[in-house]
């Protein structure tokens, strides 16, 4: 599936309007890039990095902790609707140096 990257939680790996390619039910290990239904709204995709596994499902953390809306599991604890892990990110193909 292909997710568009919105907002700054995961700068600087990430950066608003990144296309990303993510491999459905894929398996996760720490450090991996995944995107999960947010907790409470199943309906919205968040893209977080998997911190560490814990009984009830994955930590999940934003690369930018300072970033304005930002919401991980700091927020609202382990996720455990995993949608997939970000395989790669195919557009913009390349970037400027900033």
């Amino acid at each position: 599936m292909r997710v568009r990257v919105e907002g700054d939680s995961m700068r600087p790996a990430l950066l608003p309007g990144d296309w990303l390619l993510v491999r459905r039910g894929a398996p996760v290990r720490a450090g991996d890039v995944v995107v999960a239904r947010l907790p409470g709204e199943p309906g919205r995709l968040i893209v977080k990095r998997a911190a560490w596994r814990e009984k009830e499902g994955w930590w999940l953390e934003s690369d930018n902790q300072r970033a304005g809306g930002r919401r991980d599991s700091w927020d609202f604890g382990p996720v455990d609707d995993i949608v997939g892990r970000v395989v790669l990110r195919y557009w913009p193909p390349r970037r400027r140096a900033r």
